[in-house]
Protein backbone atom coordinates (compact mmCIF):
# COMPACT_ATOMS: atom_id res chain seq x y z
CA UNK A 1 0.00 0.00 0.00
CA UNK A 2 2.81 2.25 0.45
CA UNK A 3 4.61 2.07 -2.88
CA UNK A 4 1.10 2.61 -4.23
CA UNK A 5 0.61 5.73 -2.26
CA UNK A 6 4.60 6.58 -3.08
CA UNK A 7 3.82 6.48 -6.98
CA UNK A 8 0.65 8.23 -6.83
CA UNK A 9 2.20 10.99 -5.22
CA UNK A 10 4.97 11.23 -7.76
CA UNK A 11 2.09 11.45 -10.19
CA UNK A 12 0.64 14.12 -8.60
CA UNK A 13 3.87 15.76 -8.48
CA UNK A 14 4.61 15.28 -12.74
CA UNK A 15 1.09 16.68 -13.01
CA UNK A 16 1.66 19.68 -11.11
CA UNK A 17 4.80 20.52 -12.73
CA UNK A 18 3.20 19.69 -16.62
CA UNK A 19 0.63 22.21 -15.52
CA UNK A 20 3.28 24.76 -14.06
CA UNK A 21 5.43 24.48 -17.04
CA UNK A 22 2.28 24.79 -19.50
CA UNK A 23 1.13 28.16 -17.28
CA UNK A 24 4.68 29.92 -17.70
CA UNK A 25 5.31 28.76 -21.51
CA UNK A 26 1.99 29.97 -22.38
CA UNK A 27 2.75 33.44 -20.60
CA UNK A 28 5.74 33.86 -22.10
CA UNK A 29 4.48 32.98 -26.03
CA UNK A 30 1.75 35.48 -25.25
CA UNK A 31 4.65 38.35 -23.88
CA UNK A 32 6.31 37.49 -26.85
CA UNK A 33 3.43 37.86 -29.40
CA UNK A 34 2.66 41.06 -27.39
CA UNK A 35 6.31 42.63 -27.61
CA UNK A 36 8.84 40.84 -29.94
CA UNK A 37 11.72 42.83 -29.19
CA UNK A 38 11.54 41.60 -25.86
CA UNK A 39 11.90 38.03 -27.01
CA UNK A 40 15.56 37.26 -25.67
CA UNK A 41 14.90 38.71 -22.12
CA UNK A 42 11.40 36.52 -21.95
CA UNK A 43 13.64 33.64 -23.25
CA UNK A 44 15.70 33.33 -20.57
CA UNK A 45 13.55 34.42 -17.88
CA UNK A 46 11.03 31.25 -19.21
CA UNK A 47 13.67 29.12 -19.59
CA UNK A 48 14.86 29.47 -15.80
CA UNK A 49 11.60 29.44 -14.64
CA UNK A 50 11.20 26.15 -16.11
CA UNK A 51 14.52 25.09 -14.68
CA UNK A 52 13.07 25.94 -11.24
CA UNK A 53 9.74 23.72 -11.72
CA UNK A 54 11.81 20.74 -13.31
CA UNK A 55 13.90 20.96 -10.28
CA UNK A 56 10.25 20.26 -8.09
CA UNK A 57 9.67 17.60 -10.00
CA UNK A 58 12.97 15.78 -9.97
CA UNK A 59 13.27 16.42 -5.84
CA UNK A 60 10.14 14.68 -5.82
CA UNK A 61 11.65 11.85 -8.02
CA UNK A 62 14.51 12.11 -4.94
CA UNK A 63 12.29 11.30 -2.47
CA UNK A 64 10.18 8.61 -3.68
CA UNK A 65 13.56 6.45 -4.72
CA UNK A 66 14.33 7.17 -1.31
CA UNK A 67 11.02 6.34 0.52
CA UNK A 68 10.82 2.92 -1.77
CA UNK A 69 13.91 1.85 -0.20
CA UNK A 70 12.42 2.40 3.29
CA UNK A 71 9.02 0.81 2.39
CA UNK A 72 10.50 -2.41 0.35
Amino acid sequence: MELLGLAVGLGIAALGSAIGLGKAIEGAMTAMGRQPEAIGKIQTAMIIGCAFIEALTIYALIAVIMLMGKAG
